[in-house]
């Protein structure tokens, strides 16, 4: 738990809407959230932020860098950061072969948000 007694969850998505409901339903839970549209904000939220529980990220990004791309160093710099994969081709995910992959959940868009929930909290327990 963060400092200030909330799980802190960085939200990697680059589509407006995606991005509110997540953001809205998760804060609705109680999480902190921090929002990132694409891998340059993601690593700027990475670098300063000292504390983070949990990423959510999409796969195809913006800028030619995939949620997996971000994924993979911001474990080696926070071997404690979850992860949870969400994209409208989950099949690119399991084809990319990252180790990470081999663990994260991956969520196809359009997905529940229980379902999210579940495995946010089954990450984060």
């Amino acid at each position: 738990m963060s400092e200030d007694a909330q799980d802190v969850v960085l939200i990697v998505e680059d589509d407006e809407s995606i991005m509110f409901v997540l953001g809205e339903y998760l804060a609705g839970l109680g999480y902190r959230v921090l929002k990132a549209i694409d891998g340059e904000q993601a690593f700027e939220i990475l670098a300063s932020k000292p504390h983070l529980d949990l990423m959510v990220t999409d796969y195809r990004l913006p800028g030619g860098i995939s949620g997996v791309q971000i994924a993979e160093p911001a474990l080696l710099l926070r071997p404690e950061l979850k992860v949870i994969f969400i994209s409208g081709y989950p099949q690119e995910i399991l084809d990319c072969n990252s180790p990470i992959t081999r663990n994260a959940p991956i969520l196809a868009k359009p997905f529940d948000l229980d379902t999210l929930q579940e495995h946010i909290q089954r990450l984060l327990a």
